[in-house]
This record gives structure tokens, C-alpha cells and sequence, in this order.
């Protein structure tokens, strides 16, 4: 589409009661973000109250009907989506404006590729447009749903706000509130105490900071707040890697429950007690009875707790409802019956939408039969999805299993996957940062993340590098790998399924956003790009990849050296403060106090070249040792840590994929928490990048 055109949905697809939107952009060095906004508008043009305005700390708005899903890895990078049920979204508004907003005086112009992309409910898609002219602007409106005529249309809108968020959110009637105070911090259970009444605007309105111009919201009640301080002493002088200060938070009116980190003090007379737990695993002895409870487990508080079922069914297609879920289901197939592991039903104003699910644990790999059967099954009755679930990670153009789909159905039938990594993620990402709306909702999140997170569980994500992984290291080792090698290309895929998953790891533990970083060409192929990377592996013998962690100063890099048997994990970070080199190096030292001895620091200069080195162990009594001799300017720091690398294909303590969780463990917790700004910012606060 093109800036100002409009289109009717219905006239794309017939599957349009809940869509999906992407907003997307690329950055040359992956650190780049947004935030994104989205505004229910009623016939005025304005929002009608708090729940109109959804963001980053308020991730739900319209009774359900608009859900930010969060980033999702794509073949380009990644990209935001939303979930819309358009069928749920309530009579008084008449438009949706979709927009995003930078922070920390960052400018779109930064940014590159930025796109909108919608997608029906079962994920096809039907329109894409790319905005241009945004160079000087922190906020962009992408698009706008409206109603015309009792049907839902799109425009595509591309206008830009010089004044950000805050710009943008004052047109629509959000009230800015200068002087924002902190929400004090709640225990799980606790009645929210009722916040001191703001003089009341002669509108109804959403009240939000001027200065969050793109910042996110604080998270709040995630941990008891601390007492007040005694005044400070006197600041020190800037130091090289500081983020500016996060902005204060948009204020809501939805209270949330998560549980505190803080174990409380058991009452057991000894260690060798252990708590009761709702879903027990101490007797599973197959790797049936271990898919069955894991099925039931899940289905049963996708049921029971609003926020955890809308969040792992909104980005396929499926309504904001009441929902029911079913095991062992009988399902009539020919002459045998089949049996899915189970059923999520939805309900909206008398409208079903229906998925089966085919689960797998321990590593069992999916059976393209049997998916197949489920596909066929739902296309005769007129269900709208098949759901797998299993320890793998699914990756664009490398699908885990092939399906045949019959063009002569007029009913098309999607087919979706998630895996027990990406549960776990959501689980912990709301007890432990977004919350819940009640204190029991939280308990019951918890107890589904002690059963899946169990050794007995078999529901521990991707497990296994496959069988290519021993000829490939073999063949590194003796120099017999060539270029073009299948098996090269699938422990390619595997390593990109491990990074995907360290992601979700790191991020559900943080509360933060971590991806992988992709520094391609915008429209690769996926397949070809894992091609070249299989050639280079088979060259070099490294395996590289690249995260990003909101909130710190650059890009986590991990480097598996198949012919040395070493990980490297390292980080850039900028120096771009004034003074003198030596100062900068005795800063960046004091801020590593509690580093590892053995942590590398080399200095990075301006041009191709490359700085003095050394160790932290050296460096503490001699940092002048990294100081460039020939006055070369300082323009930052690379920092690694190396590790002996696992032999094993699995997840054993000797293990490859324990090996690579363990490096950026300890590289993380050891040295990034210690370079990021000294007061740790939340997962909502301005991040930078």
C-alpha cells in the first residue's frame, strides 16, 4: 500500500474477526528499537479513558480485543505484533490508531526498513506498507482500523510527530501529567491502596509524564519497594558507559499481581521436606503419561488464567473470550478415530474458534502423519487451527514438519507451533514482571512453571544439536568438511534454535526483551542466509551469533570455536565521554570491581586498527596498560570471557547446549549487570536499544 491509501479487510480475506499487525524496522547495528502504542478513538477522536491508551505497561486494552504480543524473531530481524479481535473491540470506538515512538532523543531517521505488515487470522497475509520520510520524528503513526459502514477498514498513515509520544498522545486527548508520582509497590494478595485523586481534566483521559516521549513504563509490583534514601553525596563524573536517566512511567489504573522474588522461610523442620505441589512429577515413568499431564497441565490453566491462554493464542488468530480446553478428545477419521492430545476452544458472541493441539515431550519429535490427520480433521469440521507443541523451535523456512494442504477446501485450516521454551517464557514473564489479576491466577502460574521447569517434566525446550553435530565437529577437526555439506546446514538451523532459545531463557529471568540479532539484507531468503553461514562454518569452524538485551550498552556476542573447543561471549560498549584516556580506563575499571579476574579487556580505537589488551587481573594495578602509546582515540571497550565448550550434542553437564547457557549466564550476571547503570533500570524504563 502506499501512505493514504485505504483498504476494506473484508475484501482481502474472509478470515478477518481477529487480525494481526507487525511493525517492524531494522537498524545497521541490531541496537535499534521502538516502542509500540496503540489508541482506541471514539467518535471525537479521543480515547475514552486509561484502558483506551495501550502500551507498553498496559498490554491489554479494549476488554481484550487489543493485545501487544511483544518481538518476535523474524528471516529480516524481528518485528512487533499486536493482536486485534475486531469482532470484541467495543461499539464506542470507531478507529485504532497503530503507532510507535523512540526515547532518549533517538530519531527514526536511525532506523531502517520500517514497515507495516497485516495478517489475517490464519496468518496470511494480506497488506504491507512501508513508511518513509520519518528521518527527524520520535513518533510515527503506521496505520489506523476503522469502521465504515459496519466493516473494518485499514488506512495506511505514515505521519510522523516531531514532539514524540507525548506530541502524539495530546492530540488524541491523553492528559499529560508533568509531576507523576510513584505508585507504591504492592505484596501479591494485598488490596491496592487508592492513589491520591489528580485535579480531573474536563475530558476523561489517560494520564501519562511528559517526560515519557517513547519511554516505557515502570513494571509495576514486582518487588517491595525500599525505603527512602538519606541525600546523596555529591555525584561522580560521568561515567563512559551511563544511559541517560529513564523517564518516570506512564500512570494506569489496572492493578497487577506477581509473586516476590524473595523466598519466604519455610517452615519445614528440615531440608530433606518437600512442599506439596498441585501438579506432582515424582511418578511419571514414560514419555506417554509425561505428554498427557504436560497437555492437561497446560490446557488447564490456559483456561483458568485469562492473561497466560490469551497471551499463547492471540498471535494465532484467536478471539478474546471465554475459553475451554479438552484432553484425549475422539475424533472420527476414516475407519480409526483419531485422538488429539488436545482441544482450545474459544467463544465471542456466539462464535466458536477451535484449535487442536498435538504435544510431544523429552525431545519426541513431531509426526508429519499425524499432524497431517489433525489438518485434515479440522478442515472437515471447520476448525480454525492445529497447534503443536514440543521442545523444538520452529524457524521461517525450515518448517519442523510438511503438511499437504488440499486448495480445493474452501475453509483453510493454520497451522501453528510453540514450544515448551516459549511457555515457560510467557509463564514467567507474567508472575514475575507484568503480572496477574489476582493473587491466585500468580500461584497458579508458578506451580505450572515448577512442574515445567522439573527434570522429570520432559518439557525443557530444545534439548539436542542432532546427529549431524559429531560428523561436523569430526569433520572441522581433520579439515574434511566441505563447503555445501547438508549436515552443516542443519547444525546452522540447530544453532539458531539454541540462540532463539537462550533468548527466551534470559528474558523471561530479566524481564527484559532479548533477540537475536540478524544483520542481513531486508527480503532474504532464510534458507540462503543459512546457507552462506553453513559455508563459513565449514571455512572457519565458528559458530557466531548475536543478542540483544534492552537495556544495555550494545550487542551480547557468542562465538563457538569448534576447532579450539572455546565460547566466547563479548560486549562492545561505547566511550564517549570527555577526559583523559587514562581516566576512562580507570572508570571502566572501578566499574568492574566484582568481574572476573580472567575477564579480557581490549580498547577499541578509531580506523581499522586495534588497541592494547589485556586481562582484568593485570589491568586492576596497571591500567595504563590499555592505553593506546600512539595517542589513538578511544572509542570504546570490547569485553569477553572464554570458556571451554561441551563435546556432547545434548543438554548434559558436559553437554554443547548447557556449555553455551552457562557462558552467557555468567558473562551476563558478571559483567554486563556491571556495566549497565548502576541503579538497574526495569524492564519498562527507557532502554537503550
Amino acid at each position: 500500500m502506499v501512505k493514504g491509501a485505504n483498504v476494506g479487510l473484508t475484501a482481502l480475506s474472509e478470515n478477518v474477526g481477529s487480525v494481526v499487525v507487525g511493525l517492524g524496522w531494522s537498524s545497521a547495528t541490531g541496537e535499534g528499537d521502538a516502542d509500540v502504542s496503540v489508541l482506541l478513538l471514539d467518535g471525537d477522536g479521543k480515547v475514552r479513558s486509561d484502558d483506551d491508551f495501550c502500551f507498553y505497561n498496559n498490554p491489554v486494552a479494549g476488554g481484550g480485543s487489543v493485545q501487544l504480543l511483544g518481538k518476535t524473531p523474524t528471516a529480516d530481524g524481528s518485528e512487533d505484533r499486536i493482536s486485534f479481535d475486531l469482532d470484541a473491540v467495543p461499539q464506542e470506538v470507531d478507529k485504532v490508531v497503530v503507532a510507535a515512538s523512540r526515547y532518549g532523543g533517538s530519531r527514526f531517521g536511525e532506523l531502517h526498513d520500517l514497515r507495516l505488515t497485516l495478517a489475517d487470522g490464519a496468518g496470511d497475509g494480506l497488506v504491507r506498507f512501508a513508511v518513509e520520510e520519518a528521518d527527524e520524528v520520535s513518533a510515527v503513526i503506521f496505520g489506523e482500523l476503522y469502521r465504515r459502514s459496519g466493516e473494518w477498514k485499514f488506512r495506511a498513515v505514515g505521519q510522523g510527530y516531531a514532539s514524540g509520544l507525548a506530541g502524539l498522545a495530546t492530540d488524541y486527548g491523553v492528559d499529560i501529567d508533568d509531576a507523576a508520582e510513584e505508585e507504591p509497590e504492592q505484596e501479591p494478595g494485598q488490596e491496592p491502596a487508592e492513589a491520591e485523586a489528580p485535579p480531573q481534566p474536563s475530558a476523561p483521559a489517560a494520564r501519562v509524564p511528559a517526560q515519557a516521549t517513547g519511554a516505557r513504563a515502570d513494571e509495576a509490583h514486582t518487588e517491595p519497594a525500599p525505603a527512602p534514601a538519606p541525600a546523596p553525596a555529591p555525584a561522580p563524573a560521568p561515567d563512559p558507559v551511563a544511559v541517560p536517566k529513564p523517564a518516570r512511567r506512564p500512570r494506569t489504573a489496572k492493578k497487577k499481581v506477581t509473586l516476590p522474588r524473595t523466598v519466604r522461610k519455610s517452615l519445614a523442620d528440615n531440608e530433606s521436606w518437600r512442599s506439596a505441589r498441585l501438579f506432582p512429577v515424582s511418578a511419571l515413568k514414560s514419555d506417554r503419561e509425561r505428554e498427557t499431564r504436560a497437555t492437561s497441565v497446560v490446557l488447564a490453566v490456559m483456561a483458568q488464567v485469562p492473561e497466560f491462554g490469551r497471551r499463547l493464542t492471540a498471535g494465532f488468530g484467536a478471539p478474546a473470550g471465554r475459553m475451554e480446553t479438552y484432553t484425549e478428545v475422539t475424533l472420527p477419521h476414516g475407519e480409526s478415530p483419531r485422538r488429539p492430545d488436545g482441544v482450545v476452544r474459544v467463544e465471542r458472541a456466539g462464535k466458536l474458534w477451535t484449535a487442536l493441539v498435538e504435544t510431544k515431550t523429552n525431545g519426541n519429535a513431531l509426526k508429519p502423519d499425524q499432524v497431517q490427520a489433525y489438518m485434515d480433521i479440522a478442515a472437515r469440521r471447520g476448525y480454525e487451527a492445529v497447534i503443536t507443541l514440543s521442545n523444538d523451535v520452529a524457524l521461517e523456512g525450515s518448517p519442523l514438519v510438511d503438511v499437504r494442504i488440499d486448495g480445493r477446501r474452501k475453509h483453510k485450516v493454520a497451522l501453528w507451533h510453540l514450544s515448551w521454551a516459549e511457555v515457560v517464557h510467557q509463564a514467567q514473564m507474567l508472575i514475575r514482571h507484568e503480572g496477574v489479576g489476582n493473587a491466585v491466577h500468580a500461584w497458579l502460574l508458578q506451580e505450572l512453571l515448577h512442574y515445567l521447569q522439573h527434570e522429570n517434566s520432559g518439557c525443557h525446550g530444545f534439548q539436542n544439536m542432532g546427529a549431524a553435530w559429531v560428523p561436523v565437529r569430526r569433520g572441522i577437526d581433520d579439515e574434511t568438511l566441505c563447503q555445501g555439506d547438508a549436515r552443516a546446514l542443519e547444525v546452522i538451523e540447530n544453532w539458531e534454535r539454541l540462540v532463539r532459545q537462550v533468548c527466551l531463557r534470559l528474558g523471561g529471568e530479566l524481564g527484559q526483551k532479548v533477540l537475536p540479532v540478524q544483520r542481513t539484507r531486508r527480503g532474504s531468503d532464510p534458507r540462503a542466509r543459512r546457507t552462506e553461514l553453513a559455508d563459513h562454518l565449514c571455512e572457519q569452524g565458528r559458530l557466531n551469533a548475536e543478542i540483544r538485551i534492552e537495556g544495555t550498552p550494545g550487542v551480547l556476542a557468542i562465538t563457538a570455536d569448534l576447532r579450539t573447543g572455546k565460547l566466547r561471549t563479548s560486549i562492545e560498549i561505547p566511550s564517549a565521554e570527555p577526559g583523559y584516556p587514562l581516566s576512562r580506563v580507570k572508570r571502566l575499571i572501578r566499574r568492574l570491581a566484582e568481574a572476573p579476574a580472567d575477564l579480557h579487556i581490549e580498547t577499541l580505537v578509531e580506523g581499522e586498527g586495534t588497541g592494547p589488551r589485556g586481562t582484568l587481573e593485570r589491568l586492576r594495578p596497571e591500567p595504563a596498560d590499555i592505553v593506546p602509546k600512539d595517542g589513538a582515540q578511544i572509542t570504546g571497550f570490547r569485553l569477553s570471557l572464554f570458556k571451554g565448550m561441551g563435546n556432547g550434542r545434548g543438554s548434559a553437564e558436559t553437554g554443547f547446549i548447557r556449555s553455551v547457557d552457562e557462558a552467557v549466564d555468567r558473562f551476563h550476571a558478571q559483567v554486563v549487570a556491571q556495566v549497565e547503570v548502576p541503579a538497574r533500570r526495569s524492564r519498562s524504563e527507557e532502554p537503550a536499544g
